[in-house]
């Protein structure tokens, strides 16, 4: 074939097989927070509220810990190897999760699981770089979000359907999205190929399209080492990995308490607690294709810095206002909307901090996403202790309030820290 031809369609297809892959991870990383609260959990395993924000907080810690390590090994062995075996292994737990019986096998399970969801996302990232156009990385970025966010947003509804429909035991669960992610494993390798010139179904057209705007198409140079100086004295990284802290532990309540403000505060079974969460959270999908089009957007009329600076504080305004929307809500229907703009509006900024990212690291890629995702990850392990210490300490009508006035604080941080992020300034100056 000769470049004259019509670019083939592989791209496409790769950039699908990873938003799958972003589904199976929430899906399997969320329903332990609508599990827990189930009554069919509740009547099986008896832990106290401790013991379960160190359960909820397990994955996060085993997750952020593992970033690095991980995006080193996809930056090493390529994304195709790696990322299968993250799934077939994070599956697996996602199956032992259902065998636990008590609070110590359960935190053994959620630690493995996210000591192995801990590479998809460097790796996603790596895919990004190979397999997206330069002009349209924020996009790229925002659909395999949705994938996640798709995952996360249906995991409420379809965890209570199924503790529901089977017996009423939560165990099915774990069973049943663990067997589903083992199919999806296949299926990514059958799929991916690390590089556009190693996949047999691409054509010249493609790869040179693939190869515009970065210098040639070559299969890149993989980094021996990870760039410890240049990392810790990045000022730009620094700030980009602060404000994915202070972002999780604002997001986090999504996650983390959700479930339990529906089902203690407002006093929702089972089924309706999934279908409030689910539509607030399937509403938040809405924000990150507009979030990738406006830092793509903004980033060719402004330049690159304030591209994807703007995107990272207007979106943070917007949800530190959803939160005392929140606080006014009182029927599912209001609960429902509320909860679903704060999610837009925090998924909006996803796709412009993912760009950052790709934007600064060069040939660290993985490396480099995995550092800022551990550090947004930190956030989210602690957010149900925070949470939890909160409430203990200072709601004394049980309200939730004072939780919710943290969370969006902690957003209000995340505004001032992105001021100092400069998508121009890459960490490593290449030669």
């Amino acid at each position: 074939m000769t470049t004259t031809a019509a670019p083939t369609q592989v791209r496409f297809s790769v950039l699908g097989m990873a938003t799958m892959v972003a589904f199976m991870m929430y899906l399997d990383r969320a329903c332990l927070g609508w599990i827990v609260d189930s009554d069919s959990f509740k009547g099986d395993i008896h832990l106290t509220p401790p013991q379960l924000a160190w359960i909820k907080g397990a994955f996060f810690w085993a997750y952020a810990l593992a970033q690095v390590p991980a995006g080193w090994l996809s930056d090493r062995y390529g994304a195709r190897i790696l990322m299968t075996i993250y799934i077939v292994l994070w599956s697996l737990f996602t199956i032992a999760t259902s065998l636990s019986q008590g609070f110590t096998t359960l935190a053994i399970a959620r630690i493995g699981c996210g000591l192995t969801e801990a590479g998809a996302y460097p790796a996603s990232s790596g895919i990004l770089t190979c397999w997206a156009h330069t002009k349209w990385r924020g996009l790229g970025s925002s659909i395999i979000s949705m994938g996640g966010r798709l995952g996360l947003g249906l995991a409420p509804v379809l965890t209570a359907s199924v503790v529901i429909a089977l017996f009423s035991s939560w165990r099915w669960v774990g069973w049943i999205y663990g067997l589903a992610g083992i199919l999806v494993a296949l299926g990514f390798w059958s799929v991916f190929r690390d590089h556009p010139t190693l996949h047999p179904r691409t054509n010249d057209a493609e790869r040179a399209l693939l190869a515009e705007g970065r210098e040639g198409a070559a299969v890149k140079v993989v980094p021996k080492n990870f760039p410890w100086k240049a990392v810790l004295t990045s000022k730009s990284l620094w700030f980009a990995s602060l404000y994915q802290t202070t972002t999780n532990i604002g997001w986090a309540f999504l996650l983390n308490s959700l479930s339990t403000y529906l089902k203690d505060v407002k006093h929702m079974p089972d089924h309706v607690n999934g279908m409030v969460s689910s539509t607030a959270l399937i509403l938040g999908i809405i924000g990150l294709p507009i979030g990738g089009f406006l830092t793509d957007h903004w980033s060719k009329k402004y330049g690159l810095r304030m591209g994807r600076m703007l995107p990272l504080v207007v979106t943070r305004i917007v949800a530190v206002a959803a939160y005392f929307a929140v606080m006014a809500a009182d029927t599912p229907l209001e609960m429902a909307l509320a909860f679903g703009a704060l999610a837009m509006f925090v998924d909006m900024g996803m796709p412009a901090m993912w760009a950052v990212i790709q934007d600064i690291s060069g040939k660290h890629q993985a490396q480099l996403f995995g550092w800022g995702n551990m550090w947004g990850n930190f956030g989210a392990a602690l957010q149900p202790v925070l949470v939890g210490w909160i409430l203990a300490r200072y709601d004394t009508n049980h309200d939730y309030q004072e939780a919710m006035l943290f969370c969006a604080g902690s957003l209000m941080l995340s505004i001032v820290l992105a001021f100092g992020i400069d998508a121009r300034r890459p960490v490593v100056q290449e030669d």
